[in-house]
């Protein structure tokens, strides 16, 4: 038969395009291979995304004129609206009306129950922190 092939001939001939599909197989599987490893040392850097958080602080002032006082804790004013309580910062700054800083020493003298009071502080509700406690007097 002309053009047919024995059964040796075509094992002998299937074998002689064997390496060249196994290169073909094992060029997809290190192209998978790479692909695989760019994607592994990529995903970190996708999924990190940039997170920024904003804190709006409210900074108003409440007046009206010491019922207690607790240095370096409380302070309750009696207000137009009635009594409120307010706790002190971490640090608090004791001013006069026109601004001057009282020392320590002025500050145990001047302030006490039924002295008028201004008071700078931040935050709302029950989370108020007061940073500045202004004396109605210069």
């Amino acid at each position: 038969m002309w053009g047919a092939l024995s059964g040796v001939e075509e094992r002998s001939l299937a074998g002689a395009f064997a390496p060249a599909e196994k290169n073909k197989q094992r060029t997809n599987i290190m192209k998978k291979i790479l692909l695989s490893m760019a994607l592994a040392v990529a995903a970190p850097f996708a999924w990190a995304q940039v997170s920024e958080t904003t804190t709006t602080a409210t900074t108003t002032e409440g007046s009206g004129t010491i019922t207690e006082y607790t240095p370096g804790s409380t302070i309750v004013l009696k207000e137009t609206s009635g009594p409120r309580t307010y706790h002190f910062g971490k640090t608090v700054t004791y001013v006069t009306r026109s601004g001057k800083v009282l020392d320590e020493d002025v500050v145990r003298t001047k302030v006490k129950v039924g002295v008028p009071v201004r008071v700078h502080y931040v935050g709302t509700g029950d989370n108020i922190m007061v940073d500045r406690v202004v004396l109605d007097e210069d």
